[in-house]
């Protein structure tokens, strides 16, 4: 019943490295899911250790994502869509972490939204804090290299989204607003390749990458991926927390969130050039 599903699951690996003020580096290993919104209810109902809206080993509830009490993950997406003035999506697909074994967080989700003719024309990156914000960047922009894309087929190494957007969310307390977002992405297939730089005025702060292999998502895949990286998503929330800790002993300065002033739900980054020769 699963076999043609277009969702697919990744071992990837999280890395972060930090510049400046002082320099800091980490890598994780978890579990990310490229979920076809399409796709949850049969998922639910066929693939043993999956669920939808209910518990599970790994289950995905909309209200973990949705900002409009009552939307759907796929309505959640179009009404953002349309309120952004933006043709109605055909197919939207979820790059996210569910729960595992009930708990989940996210602090950065991706939904790719193709029009009829199955070309990539937006991208909503959702971005999540800490202290339970969200806030979505909208670009808009194909890639040229993704039309007719077949989901079978593994992504030449060469395609890029290439997407910037001006920081207007508070995430972090050790990194300041005034920043601006570079993502490079590979439109997920076969091999999950995100890099996230973050620069200021005076240059390169931060970069973030998330890589992987794709893996049949079947219900074996999942009880394999809780064996090799149990509670990975609860070692997300503890790495997050560890990891502020180490900046904090390493006297990097803070920012006060209350001194930020909270953005708009949405706003809208650009699509620059797509780039061929960067990793």
């Amino acid at each position: 019943m699963t076999s043609a599903l277009n969702s697919r699951l990744y071992y990837s690996t999280v890395m972060h490295h930090r510049f400046k003020p002082k320099v800091h580096r980490f890598t994780y290993q978890v579990g990310s899911f490229l979920l076809d919104l399409d796709e949850l209810d049969h998922m639910d109902k066929y693939l043993t250790g999956f669920s939808y809206n209910r518990a599970g080993l790994f289950s995905v509830y909309d209200k973990d994502y949705v900002t409009t009490e009552g939307h759907s993950l796929k309505q959640h997406a179009q009404h953002l869509l349309f309120e952004q003035g933006c043709e109605e999506a055909q197919r939207i697909e979820l790059l996210c972490m569910p729960r595992n074994l009930g708990y989940g967080f996210n602090p950065l989700c991706i939904f790719f939204c193709y029009n009829g003719e199955n070309q990539l024309y937006a991208t909503l990156y959702q971005v999540s804090n800490t202290f339970g914000q969200k806030h979505i960047y909208l670009v808009e922009g194909e890639n040229e290299h993704t039309q007719d894309q077949q989901l079978s087929k593994p992504e030449p190494k060469s395609q890029r989204l290439n997407h910037q957007a001006d920081k207007v969310f508070f995430v972090s307390p050790f990194i300041d607003m005034d920043c601006q977002y570079r993502f490079k992405i590979s439109p997920p297939g076969e091999v999950l390749k995100v890099l996230i730089r973050q620069q200021d005025s005076e240059g390169l702060l931060l970069n973030a990458t998330l890589t992987g292999k794709s893996t049949p998502l079947n219900s074996k895949a999942l009880i394999t991926l809780c064996l090799r990286r149990p509670l990975f998503t609860y070692k997300v929330i503890a790495g997050i927390h560890w990891e502020a800790l180490r900046l904090w002993l390493k006297k990097v300065p803070l920012v006060n969130r209350h001194h930020v002033k909270e953005p708009a739900l949405i706003s809208r980054g650009q699509s620059m050039a797509v780039s061929t020769n960067e990793e």
